[in-house]
């Protein structure tokens, strides 16, 4: 079956693509800017989870965050971008929602729900690598 012509135009424009990248990275660039803004609490936020030395753990975060974001968004070197967004979401999911380690069955709940939608946004950044290298 053939793509509808309009669905087929939006689907090949380069703004629609940014727009659908930008929307994907939205929480990673969003994220950063915060961090930036409050360094203290993104500090605290690292020694919570007992990350030192908590300076460069944040440091990366933000660099990995923003960078990470900007490369998927302007479609040069997307692999890149994508990959390290999907290593560190990994990692952070790990570290921040062990939902199998929660015994109150209300919170394990909200937190394998988190945990399953971080593993989506991992094949979102995938789906995103794959599709800017096959354009190039």
């Amino acid at each position: 079956m053939n793509t509808p012509a309009p669905v087929a135009r939006l689907l090949g424009d380069r703004r629609f693509a940014a727009l659908a990248a930008a929307l994907l990275t939205l929480p990673y660039w969003t994220s950063g800017i915060a961090k930036l803004f409050d360094l203290g609490g993104a500090l605290g936020e690292a020694r919570h989870f007992g990350l030192e030395p908590a300076a460069l753990v944040v440091a990366l975060t933000i660099a990995v965050q923003i960078g990470g974001s900007l490369l998927v968004i302007i479609g040069r070197q997307a692999w890149l971008g994508a990959g390290a967004l999907g290593v560190f979401t990994a990692a952070a999911t790990l570290i921040a929602h062990p939902f199998w380690q929660v015994a109150d069955p209300v919170t394990r709940f909200h937190e394998r729900n988190t945990f399953l939608e971080h593993a989506g946004l991992i094949g979102g950044l995938m789906l995103a690598a794959i599709l800017q290298e096959r354009k190039a």
